[in-house]
């Protein structure tokens, strides 16, 4: 079998069958019901007896036909690939081609020339019958081989859309060779199109009795239009339909949005992955505004080798900044950087530099050579855990090495400081969510000295983002989950009730860059993080996504400095409406510039005695509202009682 596929693939490719043999098939076909037509008129006597005369009319038409071929290009299609456009072609070619030989036989039998005298209607008959004909032959063709070769070598598959994207989809599943996917219907929520037939299938409706359909029909694949994305991440119901029957979902890769008139032949398919069905809205950016803020500029970014630092990277590098200077202290994942740089960007001068944000003289130096337009500030110590277990550094770092790059930004004429902070800054619980809480404070006390002062040219201007988890960064649980279900399980999650916001990283930077260049300077932007998603939930649905067994849930108790609710003040009565639906305002207390410094400076010196109590008590006084849950630093925040 796989030798004749092999051959029948050959004959039919462009090669085997090139263009001027499907011409020719043309031709043969045109001719053979101009004799057929003559036949029905004059019975088979007398089209023998004047087959010589007849051939040389039939080919006098055929100059007329050759123009409709070569206008619609009919021949240019693979036979095995025809859809209903090559149809169209054809029908239009042979009405043209019909029009002008009507018009023509006039003057030809005005000239007395010997030829077959055929009427009006005899012509249309001809033409009529060749037009079938050619249709007929494309159809069989393209059937033969569906027939012949959709064997049950691929997966027995739905769609879930039914318009162009669906329909786009099964063409290129049924033209693609080998044959991965077998379509047997399509799935769509329009009810009044149930039970109707597609391209040969049946559509069914996303209602109670899919789960039954899909295991009479034995199905092993749903594919995601392009079209439907985000219907289908927004449909769990329907995802854990899918799921709990172990059926693999496929979903168009890339960031791309498709819409109706696009290509849909550039669709590449892969098997989801838990990211792509957490529910959130489409992001809409307009990126090339930002582009033409950025494109020729010198652009900072701290942080580089992370997961948001890096992803700023791609997405400004796009824009041909004239210089990156990309600082991060992690030598392996910056050297990974620096070979993106080489290989994906040549053309951009990119200096990858190995230091520590906290290392002041080293950090004056970089600006000092450099003198970026823009820093994009995304380095910090993240992990709860670790900087509820060290909060020296996490001062030493995130603190001190913010103060560092502000006010070096100042001293040496950035134009923007954009700040990367996070959700675990509103009311913090924890040593890192308030360190991130005092970078926030300094960054708008430093901008609202520099540029409050009546009449004062505004000098740099500080942005801070803050927004919640990013699915995909270093540590999150996601690889964690993944590594415990390949293990076999359990499963840890924390609390049966925890809840986290999440968002793409490709769509946090996204808006990181949208209000970094269209802040003025001195507001915390919040990001509308959508639906928030309970952890325990994420984990029974990667497990199966996985399609493992017997792997169970544990809950092993909040870890120290964890809130079981992550705050992002973004509700409207906490927040004001920005330039972008998905951004807002946070409102929050603003600080005097002069006691916060001080203050910083305190806490850093005494950072450097490494007296966990006092550390935290300090930032405790300079963050009245964070208060410590499930950690040994609350007992600092027991009051006296008389």
């Amino acid at each position: 079998m796989k030798v004749v596929d092999k051959l029948f693939n050959w004959y039919l490719s462009v090669n085997a069958l090139p263009y001027w043999v499907v011409l020719g098939m043309d031709i043969l076909i045109c001719y053979l019901s101009g004799i057929f037509v003559f036949w029905l008129y004059y019975h088979g006597a007398v089209a023998l007896g004047n087959i010589a005369l007849l051939t040389k009319t039939i080919f006098m038409y055929m100059v007329f036909n050759l123009i409709g071929f070569k206008l619609f290009r009919t021949y240019s299609g693979i036979i095995r690939y025809s859809s209903f456009v090559d149809l169209q072609r054809v029908g239009l070619a042979m009405l043209l081609s019909l029009g002008i030989a009507e018009a023509m036989h006039y003057v030809v039998y005005h000239w007395n020339l010997e030829f077959v005298r055929l009427e009006g209607r005899q012509i249309a008959a001809m033409y009529l019958v060749a037009t079938i004909g050619m249709m007929a032959f494309r159809i069989l063709t393209k059937s033969l081989y569906d027939v012949l070769f959709n064997t049950d070598k691929g997966m027995r598959t739905l769609i879930y859309g039914v318009r162009d994207g669906g329909v786009g989809l099964a063409k290129i599943i049924r033209s693609e060779r080998p044959c991965r996917f077998l379509l047997k219907g399509f799935i769509s929520h329009d009810p009044s199109i149930k039970g109707r037939i597609l391209m040969g299938t049946k559509v069914y409706v996303a209602d109670d009795k899919l789960a039954e359909h899909i295991k009479d029909m034995n199905i092993q694949a749903v594919l995601v239009s392009p079209l439907q994305n985000e219907y289908f991440r927004n449909d769990q119901k329907l995802q854990d339909t899918l799921l709990g029957l172990g059926i693999q979902i496929f979903m168009s890769s890339g960031e791309k949005e498709w819409k109706q008139d696009d290509d849909y032949s550039q669709v590449q398919l892969k098997e989801i992955s838990i990211e792509d069905l957490l529910p959130r809205e489409q992001i809409h950016v307009d990126m090339d505004a930002i582009g033409r803020l950025l494109r020729g500029k010198k652009i900072m970014i701290t942080g580089s080798a992370g997961s948001i630092g890096s992803e700023m990277v791609r997405q400004i590098a796009v824009y041909e900044p004239s210089e990156l200077i990309l600082i991060d202290q992690a030598e392996t994942p910056q050297h990974d950087i620096r070979l993106m740089m080489h290989f994906d960007w040549p053309e951009i001068k990119a200096h990858t530099i190995v230091a520590s944000i906290a290392n002041e003289e080293r950090m004056e130096k970089i600006f000092q050579t450099y003198r970026p337009d823009y820093v994009f500030h995304a380095a910090a110590y993240k992990h709860v855990p670790m900087m509820e277990d060290n909060p020296s550094e996490s001062i030493q770092n995130n603190v001190w090495g913010t103060k560092v790059i502000a006010d070096l930004s100042v001293k040496y004429g950035v134009r923007k400081f954009v700040m990367i902070s996070t959700d675990k800054a509103v009311n913090p619980t924890n040593v890192m969510g308030c360190s991130k809480r005092i970078c926030e404070i300094y960054c708008q006390s430093l901008n609202r000295k520099i540029n409050g002062q009546a009449g004062s040219r505004p000098v740099t201007q500080f942005v801070t983002t803050r927004f919640g988890n990013v699915l995909g960064s270093n540590g999150s649980v996601i690889p964690l989950f993944e590594k415990q279900i390949k293990a076999g399980g359990p499963v840890t999650v924390t609390d049966p009730d925890i809840i986290r916001f999440f968002m793409l990283i490709p769509e946090a930077c996204k808006l990181v860059l949208e209000a970094g260049t269209h802040g003025i300077g001195g507001e915390i932007f919040v990001f509308d993080m959508g639906q928030p998603v309970r952890i325990a939930d994420l984990a029974r649905r990667m497990i199966r996504l996985s399609g493992a067994k017997d792997v169970k849930v544990e809950y092993t108790g909040l870890r120290p400095g964890e809130k079981l609710y992550e705050e992002v003040l973004s509700t409207k009565e906490d927040t004001l409406p920005s330039f972008h639906e998905k951004i807002r305002i946070a409102k929050v207390c603003e600080y005097d510039y002069e006691a916060v410094n001080s203050q910083i400076v305190s806490l850093v010196s005494l950072s450097h005695t490494y007296n966990d109590m006092a550390i935290v008590g300090k930032m405790k006084e300079i963050v009245p509202e964070y208060v410590s849950n499930n950690s040994k630093y609350s007992v600092l925040d027991r009051k006296d009682v008389s």
